[in-house]
Protein backbone atom coordinates (compact mmCIF):
# COMPACT_ATOMS: atom_id res chain seq x y z
CA UNK A 1 0.00 0.00 0.00
CA UNK A 2 1.27 3.46 -0.90
CA UNK A 3 1.00 5.51 2.31
CA UNK A 4 0.91 8.83 0.42
CA UNK A 5 -2.09 7.68 -1.62
CA UNK A 6 -3.76 6.41 1.53
CA UNK A 7 -3.28 9.78 3.26
CA UNK A 8 -4.87 11.49 0.25
CA UNK A 9 -7.89 9.17 0.40
CA UNK A 10 -8.17 9.81 4.14
CA UNK A 11 -8.19 13.58 3.49
CA UNK A 12 -10.88 13.19 0.80
CA UNK A 13 -13.09 10.93 2.93
CA UNK A 14 -12.79 13.36 5.85
CA UNK A 15 -14.61 15.90 3.64
CA UNK A 16 -17.17 13.53 2.21
CA UNK A 17 -17.99 10.16 3.75
CA UNK A 18 -16.21 7.81 6.15
CA UNK A 19 -15.38 4.55 4.39
CA UNK A 20 -14.43 1.10 5.58
CA UNK A 21 -10.75 0.20 5.60
CA UNK A 22 -11.29 -2.14 2.65
CA UNK A 23 -12.83 0.58 0.48
CA UNK A 24 -10.21 3.17 1.43
CA UNK A 25 -7.61 0.67 0.25
CA UNK A 26 -9.48 0.10 -3.02
CA UNK A 27 -9.73 3.83 -3.70
CA UNK A 28 -6.05 4.34 -2.81
CA UNK A 29 -5.13 1.74 -5.43
CA UNK A 30 -7.08 3.75 -8.05
CA UNK A 31 -5.40 7.11 -7.42
CA UNK A 32 -3.05 8.63 -9.97
CA UNK A 33 -0.60 11.43 -9.23
CA UNK A 34 -0.24 14.46 -11.55
CA UNK A 35 2.21 17.33 -11.35
CA UNK A 36 1.96 20.61 -13.30
CA UNK A 37 4.03 23.74 -13.66
CA UNK A 38 2.48 27.20 -13.33
CA UNK A 39 0.21 27.97 -16.33
CA UNK A 40 0.00 24.33 -17.48
CA UNK A 41 -3.42 23.29 -18.71
CA UNK A 42 -4.79 20.17 -17.07
CA UNK A 43 -7.89 20.16 -19.26
CA UNK A 44 -8.42 22.03 -22.50
CA UNK A 45 -11.76 23.04 -23.95
CA UNK A 46 -13.03 20.11 -26.03
CA UNK A 47 -11.24 17.42 -24.01
CA UNK A 48 -13.18 14.96 -21.85
CA UNK A 49 -12.75 15.23 -18.08
CA UNK A 50 -11.68 11.75 -17.03
CA UNK A 51 -10.87 12.43 -13.36
CA UNK A 52 -12.15 13.78 -10.11
CA UNK A 53 -9.09 15.62 -8.80
CA UNK A 54 -7.88 16.45 -5.30
CA UNK A 55 -5.31 19.22 -4.80
CA UNK A 56 -2.39 18.16 -2.65
CA UNK A 57 -0.21 21.23 -3.31
CA UNK A 58 -0.77 24.39 -5.33
CA UNK A 59 -3.78 26.10 -6.85
CA UNK A 60 -5.86 25.62 -9.97
CA UNK A 61 -8.68 27.49 -11.62
CA UNK A 62 -11.53 26.33 -13.83
CA UNK A 63 -12.54 28.87 -16.47
CA UNK A 64 -14.26 29.23 -19.82
CA UNK A 65 -14.01 31.59 -22.76
CA UNK A 66 -16.94 33.80 -23.66
CA UNK A 67 -16.61 36.23 -26.55
CA UNK A 68 -12.83 36.33 -26.23
CA UNK A 69 -12.85 36.83 -22.45
CA UNK A 70 -11.87 34.15 -19.98
CA UNK A 71 -14.22 33.89 -17.01
CA UNK A 72 -13.20 32.05 -13.86
CA UNK A 73 -15.73 29.52 -12.62
CA UNK A 74 -13.90 28.04 -9.63
CA UNK A 75 -10.61 27.92 -7.72
CA UNK A 76 -9.23 24.93 -5.82
CA UNK A 77 -6.18 24.76 -3.59
CA UNK A 78 -4.78 22.38 -0.98
CA UNK A 79 -7.54 20.03 0.13
CA UNK A 80 -9.93 21.04 -2.68
CA UNK A 81 -11.78 18.67 -4.97
CA UNK A 82 -12.52 19.72 -8.55
CA UNK A 83 -13.75 18.45 -11.91
CA UNK A 84 -15.62 19.59 -14.99
CA UNK A 85 -19.02 18.30 -13.84
CA UNK A 86 -20.94 17.81 -17.08
CA UNK A 87 -17.93 16.49 -18.93
CA UNK A 88 -17.18 13.97 -16.18
CA UNK A 89 -20.82 12.88 -15.71
CA UNK A 90 -21.51 12.35 -19.39
CA UNK A 91 -17.95 11.77 -20.63
CA UNK A 92 -18.40 14.47 -23.26
CA UNK A 93 -16.05 17.30 -24.33
CA UNK A 94 -15.63 19.97 -21.67
CA UNK A 95 -16.46 23.61 -22.18
CA UNK A 96 -14.31 24.40 -19.15
CA UNK A 97 -10.54 24.77 -19.10
CA UNK A 98 -8.47 23.86 -16.04
CA UNK A 99 -5.19 25.67 -15.43
CA UNK A 100 -2.49 25.44 -12.75
CA UNK A 101 -2.01 28.90 -11.22
CA UNK A 102 1.05 27.68 -9.32
CA UNK A 103 3.27 24.61 -9.46
CA UNK A 104 0.64 22.03 -8.50
CA UNK A 105 0.38 18.39 -7.41
CA UNK A 106 -3.00 16.68 -7.64
CA UNK A 107 -4.31 13.15 -7.31
CA UNK A 108 -7.01 11.87 -9.61
CA UNK A 109 -9.69 9.21 -9.36
CA UNK A 110 -10.30 8.04 -12.92
CA UNK A 111 -13.80 7.69 -14.32
CA UNK A 112 -13.41 4.09 -15.47
CA UNK A 113 -11.78 2.79 -12.29
CA UNK A 114 -14.18 4.66 -10.04
CA UNK A 115 -17.25 3.43 -11.91
CA UNK A 116 -15.86 -0.12 -11.87
CA UNK A 117 -15.59 0.05 -8.07
CA UNK A 118 -19.09 1.52 -7.77
CA UNK A 119 -20.55 -1.53 -9.51
CA UNK A 120 -19.35 -3.81 -6.71
CA UNK A 121 -19.15 -1.47 -3.72
CA UNK A 122 -22.31 0.48 -2.79
CA UNK A 123 -20.34 2.41 -0.17
CA UNK A 124 -18.04 3.79 -2.89
CA UNK A 125 -21.10 4.76 -4.93
CA UNK A 126 -22.38 6.67 -1.90
CA UNK A 127 -18.92 8.30 -1.54
CA UNK A 128 -19.10 9.39 -5.22
CA UNK A 129 -22.57 10.85 -4.65
CA UNK A 130 -21.26 12.86 -1.69
CA UNK A 131 -18.44 14.33 -3.78
CA UNK A 132 -20.85 15.31 -6.53
CA UNK A 133 -23.37 16.66 -4.02
CA UNK A 134 -20.68 18.93 -2.53
CA UNK A 135 -19.66 20.13 -6.02
CA UNK A 136 -23.27 20.91 -6.95
CA UNK A 137 -23.85 22.80 -3.70
CA UNK A 138 -20.75 24.95 -4.36
CA UNK A 139 -22.02 25.66 -7.86
CA UNK A 140 -25.45 26.66 -6.52
CA UNK A 141 -23.89 28.90 -3.87
CA UNK A 142 -21.82 30.69 -6.52
CA UNK A 143 -24.88 31.19 -8.73
CA UNK A 144 -26.91 32.48 -5.77
CA UNK A 145 -24.14 34.89 -4.76
CA UNK A 146 -24.11 36.37 -8.27
CA UNK A 147 -27.90 36.73 -8.25
CA UNK A 148 -28.50 37.99 -4.72
CA UNK A 149 -25.34 39.60 -3.33
CA UNK A 150 -23.69 42.93 -4.05
CA UNK A 151 -20.12 43.07 -5.37
CA UNK A 152 -18.89 43.95 -1.90
CA UNK A 153 -20.75 41.07 -0.28
CA UNK A 154 -19.36 38.60 -2.81
CA UNK A 155 -15.81 39.79 -2.20
CA UNK A 156 -16.17 39.69 1.60
CA UNK A 157 -17.64 36.18 1.43
CA UNK A 158 -14.67 35.03 -0.64
CA UNK A 159 -12.29 36.72 1.81
CA UNK A 160 -13.98 34.97 4.74
CA UNK A 161 -14.46 31.53 3.22
CA UNK A 162 -11.38 31.29 0.96
CA UNK A 163 -8.67 33.73 2.09
CA UNK A 164 -6.08 31.64 0.20
CA UNK A 165 -7.73 32.57 -3.10
CA UNK A 166 -7.51 36.27 -2.23
CA UNK A 167 -3.85 35.90 -1.22
CA UNK A 168 -2.68 33.73 -4.11
CA UNK A 169 -4.85 34.17 -7.22
CA UNK A 170 -4.32 37.04 -9.70
CA UNK A 171 -6.83 39.86 -9.15
CA UNK A 172 -8.10 39.63 -12.73
CA UNK A 173 -9.17 36.01 -12.10
CA UNK A 174 -10.71 36.88 -8.73
CA UNK A 175 -12.73 39.67 -10.38
CA UNK A 176 -14.06 37.39 -13.11
CA UNK A 177 -14.87 34.69 -10.51
CA UNK A 178 -16.90 37.25 -8.56
CA UNK A 179 -18.68 38.50 -11.68
CA UNK A 180 -17.21 41.99 -11.65
CA UNK A 181 -14.68 44.05 -13.54
CA UNK A 182 -11.15 44.49 -12.18
CA UNK A 183 -11.99 48.18 -11.62
CA UNK A 184 -15.03 47.28 -9.49
CA UNK A 185 -12.92 44.82 -7.50
CA UNK A 186 -10.35 47.57 -6.89
CA UNK A 187 -13.10 49.87 -5.58
CA UNK A 188 -14.49 47.08 -3.36
CA UNK A 189 -11.02 46.37 -1.96
CA UNK A 190 -10.50 50.09 -1.30
CA UNK A 191 -13.80 50.19 0.60
CA UNK A 192 -15.45 52.50 -1.89
CA UNK A 193 -18.41 50.17 -2.58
Amino acid sequence: MNTTYRKVIDRITAQTLALTEKNREKLSACLERFEWAKNDLLLREGQVCKYIWFVDQGMIRLFYNKRGKDLTEHFAYEGGIFLSLESFFRQIPSRLIIEALEPTVVYGLGYEKLHGLMETEPEIEHFYCKILENCLILSQQKADACRFETAGERYHRLLQEHPEVVKRAPLIHIASHLGMSPETLSRVRAGLL
